[in-house]
């Protein structure tokens, strides 16, 4: 893999018409859709505009709704999202220097490659390749540590038509806030290859999803705006600067009024469950950020737009 992130077609579709990520036919998304917009407890937090969305809202868990208010002012601003389309481009001739945010995605594929990398922030503490950034004057090799484990508050950069794979916030409640571009949530009755799927919906800008132990806690996020070329799949890197972006709160069971039993399940924010693109098995990873919130936010402002 190289930093000018060739365009490699992923593995052919499964299941006849069925594609990436979610496997399923253009059909299969038209009902999954439907069945999304009439979910009970209403999937997407919004300003309703009619009694049956207003209804469906009201019997969101009231510590999601609070995390939902306090984050519904919370944007990137057009420098921020213009300077991370920087650091995401990939370089235009073999040998080019590339962003930050690009090289940790050739870093992140390097180790996985059975999904296409994304990128999380912690909007407090370290992240694991904040090392990198050396390379932009702020930070020296002897200040590195590993990415913290567990941050409570992420930012997650979502490069166009790259995805997560299906996994699972335990015990958790919490939020999927979109800040920038477009992303696509499918949301499955449990943490399994072949679990049924409860809806898909998309988030823009202001819009936001939610989870607790009881309700969604099982998703996969797909950035769906136009990557260049190449099909999204195991494999597969990008060729443009397109992303999207969302903030992530997690809170643990004690630090919320619900009640809990230990089913199993990954119990706290430091480690979550997920589904393996290529076994279909489960497995568990420790939550580890990519970069720290303070470092990133340094390396835009220092970066030339023109």
């Amino acid at each position: 893999m190289s930093l000018t992130a060739p365009r490699t077609a992923a593995d052919r579709p499964e299941y006849g018409r069925a594609r990436y990520p979610f496997h399923i036919t253009k059909e299969e998304e038209r009902q999954l859709r439907l069945k999304g917009a009439e979910a009970v407890p209403s999937l997407v937090i919004g300003q309703a505009t009619s009694f049956d969305e207003y209804a469906r809202q009201l019997m969101i868990p009231p510590a999601v709704m609070d995390l939902a208010r306090k984050a519904e002012d919370l944007r990137l601003s057009p420098w921020e999202v213009e300077a991370m389309r920087k650091h995401l481009a990939p370089a235009t001739e073999p040998g080019d220097k590339v962003g930050l945010l690009r090289q940790i995605l050739v870093e992140k594929y390097k180790k996985d490659h059975t999904h296409p990398p994304y990128i999380r922030v912690a909007c407090s503490g370290r992240g694991e390749y904040d090392d990198l950034a050396h390379e932009h004057g702020h930070l020296h090799h002897d200040d590195h540590r590993k990415g913290d484990i567990g941050s409570p508050v992420v930012l997650e950069i979502w490069p166009a038509q790259h995805y997560s794979p299906i996994h699972s916030h335990g015990h958790t409640t919490g939020i999927v806030f979109c800040l920038a571009g477009q992303l696509d949530i499918m949301v499955y009755e449990h943490l399994k290859w072949d679990a049924p799927k409860l809806g898909l919906l998309t988030l823009t800008p202001g819009q936001c999803a939610w989870l607790s132990k009881d309700n969604y806690a099982v998703h996969r996020v797909y950035c769906p705006i136009d990557g260049g070329g190449g099909t999204t799949g195991p494999g597969y890197m990008n060729s443009t600067a397109e992303f999207g972006a969302s903030f992530h709160v997690y809170l643990n069971p004690e630090q919320t009024a619900v009640q809990h039993d230990h089913d199993g399940n990954s119990y706290n924010r430091d480690s979550f469950d997920y589904i393996d693109e290529k076994s279909k098995k489960r497995r568990s990873f420790a939550t580890e950020s990519d970069l720290s919130w303070g470092l990133l936010r340094r390396v835009l402002a220092n970066t030339p737009l023109t």
